[in-house]
This record gives C-alpha cells, sequence and structure tokens, in this order.
C-alpha cells in the first residue's frame, strides 16, 4: 500500500463536496479520476498532496495513511516552475540528491591523497553504491530523452524558463516529474496542452511507469490506453470500477440499471405490504397479520431511490441561409505571428478549397499555426493573398481562450449585451440550456470555471446561426458528459465545419478531412483520423524497411564491386584494428571494474582504508579512460 486514505469530507459553504471518500492505492495501480466539472476531482487531489486539509463530519473522522518515506509528485493543472532557471537547470533539479551525493563524492576525493577517516571511507562507499545503482552518471542521458520526448530540442536547453508559453511550461513540469520518478505519480489534466506525437510518446513512456499512477482527465484514449481501474466521483461520493474508461462506462451503465431494478422491486413490495395492512388492521380476524406486516415494514432496510445523472446541456447548431457549393476560396495566404522584427512567418503559399457540408479537422504540433489560420480566415489578422468566402456565408466562432468575453460582465449580461432583443426569461432559458444556471450566470465571466465559459461561448454560437463553424479546441475545457453532448450536436449539423483540435476522439468522430499542418505546409487528408494515423504508422514502417534495405543492398553492393584503391584498403584496415584494440581494451577494463566492485564488499578491503582508496581511487580512472575510448569508438565507426 502507498496510500490509503477514509473518511474524506469537504465543505465549501454549503455545498458537501466530498462526502466520506475513501480509496487506497497499491503500487503499479493505473487509476483514473473522472468525474462533472466541479465535482471535486482538484480537491481530493489537493487533500492527498496535502495542499489541503480536509473536513471532520460527524462521527467520520478523516485519515490519510502514507508508505514510509513515499514520494509523491503532482502535476497540478496551473503547475509553476522558477522562471529565473534555464531548463537545464531546472531538469537537473530532479537529480538533486544525486548530484549532492557527486559532489561530496568528489569533495572526499580530494581528500584522498591526505587520508580519510574511517567514517569519511565508510560514507564514500555508500555514496559510491546509491550512485551506481540511481544511473547517476546517465542523468544528463535521460534528461534529453524526456525532454525530446515532450517535444523540446537542444536549444531549448539554455533557455530561461519564463521565455517559454504557458502549456510549454506545464509540460516542462511535467518532463521534471517523469526525471522524478515518484513511487506515486498524480496528473490533474496532463495533455491538455500535448499535440498528437507527445502525448503517444507520454502514453508510451507511462506504460513503463515503475510506481502508481493516478490521472484526472478528459482524454478517453488516454484512459483507455493507460488506467486498469476507473474512480468516479458523483454527488461528493466515490466509486471504483475495474477496468480502462470503455469498461467503466458499460460497468456503470449496469449498476445502475441494477439499482434500479432493485429499487422499483422494493417499492413494489412496500407498496404491496401498506396496502394490506391499510386493509386488514382494522378486522379482528386479520389484524395480527397486519401487525406482523407493519413490523416487516418497519425492520426493512429501504433502498435509496438511484442517482438520476443531472441534466445534460443541449446543444443545436442551426441556420436559415443555404450558401453555394463552392463555398470557400484560399490561395496563395501566408500565416505570420509578432509584428515588426519579431515578426515570424510559419507558412506562405497556401491554397485549397473548401464545399458546403465539409467538415475538416486542422491539426499540426503546437506553434504550427493552427490557430492563426482561423483567424486569418475570419479576416481578423493581417496577411498576403485570397481568402474569399462564398456570398450568403455566415460564420460561428468559438475561440479557444474565449478571448471576446468581457471578463468583468456577468454570464448574463455577455449574453444579453449581445442580443438585446432578448427578453431576461429567453437569455435565461438559454443559459439554462447549457446547464449555467442558479446564481452562475451572474458571476463574471473572468472568475467562472473553464468549463463554464466554454459553456458560455456554445450558447453564443448557437445565437449565431452560422452555416459555417470555425472552432478552435472546442473540447478543452468539458467534462466527458458534455463532450458527448457537444460531438452529438456536431455530428446532426449539416453545416460546414472547420475546427482545430487535440481531441483525438472528437476528431475521428466529427471530421471527414484533415488539413496537417507540418513542416511549414499545409497537406489535405481525405478521411477519418484513424486513417490518417493508420497511413502514418504505414509510412513509418515503410520508411524503416526501405532504409535497412538500402543499407543491406549497398553492402551487398560494395561487397560485390570489391573496388576500393589500395590507399582505402589500407586506412580501412587500419580502422578496424584500431576498432578491434579499442574494444579489447574496453573489455579489459569492465572486467577490471567489476572484479573491483565486487571487492568493495569484501571485509579484508572495506576494513582496510589504504585498500580502499587504490579501489576507489582506480575504478574513478577505469571510468574517465571508459569515456575517452567509447569517444574515440564513435570518431572511428563516424570516419
Amino acid at each position: 500500500m502507498l496510500i490509503s486514505c477514509t473518511g474524506i469530507n469537504k465543505f465549501y459553504q454549503d455545498n458537501h463536496v466530498l462526502r466520506s471518500v475513501a480509496l487506497t492505492v497499491e503500487n503499479q495501480d493505473r487509476i483514473g479520476l473522472v468525474g462533472d466539472n466541479g465535482c471535486g476531482k482538484s480537491t481530493f487531489l489537493r487533500i492527498l498532496t496535502e495542499k489541503e486539509l480536509p473536513d471532520a463530519f460527524e462521527h467520520d473522522e478523516p485519515a490519510i495513511a502514507k508508505a514510509p518515506n513515499l514520494r509523491i509528485g503532482y502535476l497540478a493543472q496551473n503547475a509553476g516552475l522558477d522562471g529565473s532557471k534555464t531548463v537545464q537547470e531546472e531538469m537537473n533539479s530532479a537529480f538533486a540528491p544525486l548530484r549532492e551525493a557527486k559532489q561530496i563524492m568528489q569533495a572526499l576525493e580530494a581528500k584522498m591523497e591526505s587520508g580519510l577517516t574511517d567514517e569519511e571511507t565508510d560514507e564514500y562507499a555508500r555514496l559510491s553504491a546509491y550512485f551506481e545503482t540511481n544511473d547517476g552518471y546517465t542523468t544528463d542521458v535521460r534528461i534529453r530523452t524526456v525532454l525530446y520526448g515532450m517535444g523540446f530540442s537542444e536549444a531549448d536547453l539554455s533557455r530561461t524558463v519564463s521565455g517559454f508559453s504557458g502549456g510549454e511550461k506545464t509540460r516542462l513540469a511535467l518532463c521534471k516529474l517523469l526525471l522524478e520518478a515518484p513511487d506515486l505519480l498524480i496528473l490533474d489534466e496532463p495533455t491538455n496542452h500535448l499535440d498528437f506525437q507527445t502525448v503517444g510518446w507520454l502514453e508510451d513512456y507511462l506504460k513503463g511507469w515503475r510506481g502508481a499512477l493516478l490521472i484526472v482527465s478528459h482524454d478517453r484514449f488516454f484512459l483507455d490506453r493507460l488506467c486498469t481501474s476507473i474512480c468516479e466521483l458523483e454527488r461528493g461520493e466515490l466509486t471504483r470500477y475495474k477496468g480502462n474508461y470503455t469498461a467503466f462506462t458499460k460497468l456503470r451503465t449496469e449498476s445502475r440499471e441494477r439499482q434500479q431494478k432493485e429499487y422499483e422491486a422494493q417499492q413494489r413490495e412496500i407498496a404491496k405490504l401498506e396496502d394490506y395492512v391499510a386493509r386488514n388492521k382494522v378486522r379482528a380476524s386479520t389484524a395480527k397479520s397486519a401487525k406482523s406486516r407493519e413490523k416487516q415494514l418497519e425492520k426493512m432496510e429501504r433502498i435509496d431511490r438511484p442517482y438520476t445523472a443531472a441534466k445534460q446541456a443541449k446543444l443545436q447548431f442551426t441556420y436559415s441561409v443555404v450558401p453555394p457549393l463552392d463555398l470557400l476560396e484560399v490561395k496563395n495566404i501566408d500565416l505570420t505571428v509578432g509584428s515588426g522584427l519579431s515578426q515570424k512567418t510559419l507558412m506562405d503559399g497556401i491554397s485549397f478549397t473548401v464545399r458546403r457540408g465539409e467538415k475538416i479537422g486542422i491539426i499540426g504540433e503546437n506553434g504550427a499555426g493552427k490557430s492563426t489560420l482561423l483567424k486569418v480566415l475570419r479576416n481578423i489578422l493581417p496577411h498576403k493573398g485570397l481568402v474569399r468566402w462564398a456570398a450568403g456565408t455566415r460564420l460561428g466562432c468559438f475561440e479557444q481562450e474565449s478571448e471576446s468575453l468581457n471578463p468583468y460582465a456577468t454570464v448574463f449580461d455577455e449574453l444579453h449585451d449581445r442580443y438585446p432583443a432578448l427578453s431576461d426569461f429567453e437569455v435565461r432559458s438559454l443559459l439554462g440550456q447549457v446547464r449555467l444556471t442558479g446564481e452562475n450566470v451572474f458571476k463574471e465571466t473572468g472568475v467562472i470555471s473553464g468549463g463554464e465559459r466554454a459553456k458560455l461561448c456554445f450558447a453564443i454560437l448557437m445565437m449565431e446561426h452560422g452555416n459555417v463553424l470555425l472552432l478552435d479546441e472546442p473540447t478543452n475545457h468539458l467534462d466527458l458528459a458534455t463532450k458527448e453532448v457537444l460531438e452529438q450536436a456536431l455530428c446532426e449539423f449539416d453545416g460546414t465545419i472547420l475546427f482545430v483540435s487535440h481531441d483525438r476522439y472528437l476528431l475521428d468522430r466529427i471530421a471527414d478531412n484533415l488539413f496537417v499542418m507540418e513542416n511549414g505546409a499545409l497537406e489535405r487528408f481525405k478521411g477519418r483520423f484513424s486513417a490518417y494515423q493508420e497511413q502514418i504508422r504505414r509510412k513509418t514502417e515503410a520508411e524503416q524497411t526501405a532504409a535497412a534495405e538500402e543499407k543491406r543492398r549497398k553492402a551487398e553492393e560494395d561487397k560485390k564491386s570489391g573496388y576500393r584503391s589500395r590507399e582505402q584498403r589500407s586506412l580501412e584496415a587500419k580502422r578496424r584494428a584500431e576498432q578491434k584494440r579499442i574494444e579489447q581494451e574496453m573489455d579489459a577494463l569492465q572486467a577490471e571494474q567489476n572484479t573491483l566492485q565486487d571487492s568493495l564488499s569484501d571485509p579484508a578491503v572495506s576494513g582496510d582504508y589504504g585498500k580502499m582508496q587504490q579501489v576507489c581511487m582506480r575504478l574513478e580512472e577505469i571510468r574517465q579512460q571508459q569515456d575517452d575510448l567509447l569517444e574515440e569508438l564513435i570518431l572511428l565507426e563516424d570516419a
């Protein structure tokens, strides 16, 4: 057991957010935590990580038990880093204990000539074993492996953290957590700022995670690939289901149906008993029997009425004007960001057409220009080239960051100010349709949650009655239930859709075409996202096969031709001889290193300071010689 909690309650004013929540996390557990926005998922994670305290409730005293020396890594939705440090410095701090051990070892090595005390000798042996066991010599390699996998480059290592965007900082924070390798890794929406390639790398990396995982995510693909159990927070109560997300949805449905049947059967039994008592209680001949049934009713353990899920948002996108078949012509446009000397061209010479009724997903790495393209199509960014919409086109737009909302206006006023012809009742009805109700409609848009802002934007989008929808990451802040409602509404919409998304499920369900933005160009893929992924997989396999075949063919040609000058043959012979010499020397050094390391546990050595000093100094010499020989070997192979 890594961590176990029982009786966790939390109140916010009169809202009982967590109700006697209990959870046990074992080593190697892969747990997904799901629930509606605002149900208390992040609150529960903060309590587990002791960033917030639970509340006592009646006789239910909260208790959290942890394994000794448990290391917990927590990636919050707004993770922070030291902005003054470089990326290299931040990543190095993940190995602070190892680096501290190395510094102490170096200090002790410097004292070896003048002599070490018995305590210092023991300390050096302990630190050396710790350093070796925890792969202290490979920290730089591990740092680069994780950073490259998460989409960073060698040049980023020297950049200061403050120069990165919010999404990039979140990725850096995740990189640092992965390098720290805690026993329990807690991730709150880890895929929000990741592209497809990076998400795929992260999934593969976490599949081999040695510790336990506790993940809050709205990415159903992510949960399906990683999780072996799902915990649902509903009305403050936590229920755990075995299996991934797909299994969870099936088990939850079956559980609710079973509970409903049991409840209805008991209600029928109760009604039958109550009717019998009412009809027979006053009759002498049946009074005793009626009294018996009355006692039966009193003793019966009543089944609570099963929970009926809260009403979901109702989204429907309609339009009245049907545009021409040839809807959009784009010719030789450029995509630029910044201005003046800092202006940067992302793409130029982009041309494409869009026909009525097409649903096009726009994909690409972060920074490729996806959101910029949508803004150019809306003519709100300056650009070269032609963007021509057909007559009768009416655009409906959803922005990723809700940029057009007034942060100081209330939800109610934001909608009413845009559509003053609507009555107060109509405004409240429309907001109720997207499940913005009660006091929430009188909160400022700048303080409501991201999911609530998204719902307000969908209410505005429905009022725009666009026959073309331009959507920028429409599912980013939505809970799973609202995502499904949105997906259904977009499926039923028979107009045209161009949308940017990292939601693989949404892309596969909605888009019949893809605009793929990469390497400074836009290419069109005709087909579903799953077909695109399969094409990429086949292409990668084909390239690898072709490269292997070309290498084999070249080797065969070189072998058959046999044409090399006397000088070339002489140089090649010398290179092979030098390689063989280096490999033999490295083998000998490795054998000597193994023998010396084994001798450290020999009392005859560990108890003799002089011998211990000689062994440690020789081990350090061997490590340096191995590094030098490895560099020589690499240079020879590249020659």
